[in-house]
């Protein structure tokens, strides 16, 4: 390696799915030296993704939206704490909080002019890039100037206390010969599947024995939810009950994972289940999920345009000609829907999910707690 490092600083201040992106960088830092401390920064609320991430020591967390105290507080908790200080965002405050916590900082910028004073608190820097370049791939490039080897897989973890959790929701998780996780609610409107796509999916499974098991998010969508569990009464609910690294355990025992574009089919792709991720106006190359073990030398598993699959992963793209658009639905924000997924039929969801039932048997089985 370029330098001995004892201690370690991974900044990701962004959202959950990012956070999930980063931990290959972890990973790897972790295998090349396996007694580095591993610390993390991220917001408040994206914690729990690595919460049973045994790779890191500790997880710091701070607001979005800090007060002066807070953030005055974090700086002087990092100052020159770590040997090395890693930010995968090219933002100014990441750039900033690595060149705090660091004696040594690498980070991604955009190659622009206005990066100028970044570069200048970096002693390495990478281009962004969010176009051609997977964002797995991307965190890892910053691993070049350590002279460490890339792994890619990002990390799903959990502890004893979330598998006993997932049992107490689910007791006959291990009981069912194969069930279904149906993941039907992203984060925001725009990457949404229609309310009857999802209950005539869950019709098919259960009719061809498979236990169907709904997620989501309770709160902000909870009328959506609630119409695709009235329209699947056989259905395990668990919508709004299942903590993100419970989750993890649950997806891992899956025969079938189905979701749009969301952190949760990043994890599922992860812990090796068979995967159907609906896609529309985000952009595959960027955000699709990492195949499990796929190599971390290349650009990404994914091109831009056509359903397509890797792996464990079948990438379903809605179809028309702006897609992807790139943008956060049809009416441009992240409450207006999109046509591509809204038009999406179930028949073609269905047969992909009858292809990926197939697959489970010819995967690597996953590890338990990490």
């Amino acid at each position: 390696m370029k330098r001995d490092m004892g201690s370690a600083l991974v900044v990701c201040t962004r959202r959950i799915g990012d956070v999930l992106l980063a931990t290959p960088v972890i990973r790897s830092l972790k295998m090349a030296q396996p007694h580095l401390v591993i610390d993390m920064l991220v917001f408040e609320g994206t914690q729990d993704i690595v919460s049973g991430y045994a790779d890191l020591r500790r997880i710091l967390t701070i607001p979005e939206r800090p007060s002066a105290g807070a953030h005055f507080e974090l700086l002087r908790a990092i100052w020159r704490r770590y040997d090395v200080a890693i930010s995968v965002l090219a933002g100014d405050r990441p750039t900033f909080h690595a060149w705090v916590a660091g004696r040594y900082r690498v980070g991604t910028l955009l190659p622009d002019n206005k990066s100028w004073w970044k570069r200048r608190l970096l002693h390495e820097w990478v281009p962004f890039d969010n176009v051609q370049t997977h964002t797995v791939a991307m965190n890892l490039r910053l691993l070049a100037p350590l002279e460490v080897v890339p792994v890619g897989t990002p990390v799903v973890s959990w502890t004893s206390g979330d598998e006993a959790s997932i049992h107490r929701l689910f007791p006959h998780m291990l009981d069912v010969q194969r069930y279904a996780v149906l993941h039907v609610s992203p984060k925001f409107a725009y990457k949404t599947w229609t309310v009857a796509g999802w209950i005539a999916l869950g019709r098919w499974l259960i009719d061809h024995g498979v236990t169907v098991v709904v997620t989501g998010v309770g709160s902000a969508e909870q009328g959506y939810c609630e119409q695709i569990i009235q329209g699947l009464p056989d259905a395990v609910n668990l919508v709004g009950h299942v903590k993100l690294p419970a989750l993890g355990c649950l997806l891992s025992h899956a025969a079938l994972y189905v979701g749009t574009d969301t952190a949760v089919s990043h994890m599922a792709a992860a812990a090796g289940t068979p995967t159907v991720v609906l896609f529309g106006p985000s952009n595959p190359v960027k955000w699709g999920p990492w195949p499990k073990d796929f190599a971390p030398t290349t650009p990404s598993p994914w091109r831009k345009n056509g359903s397509q699959r890797q792996g464990n992963v079948f990438l379903l793209q809605g179809e028309g000609d702006c897609v992807p658009c790139l943008g956060e639905g049809c009416d441009r924000h992240i409450k207006s829907l999109s046509e591509c997924l809204q038009q999406l039929p179930a028949h073609r969801v269905i047969q992909v999910a009858e292809t990926m039932l197939g697959v489970r048997e010819g995967l690597t089985p996953t590890s338990g707690l990490v």
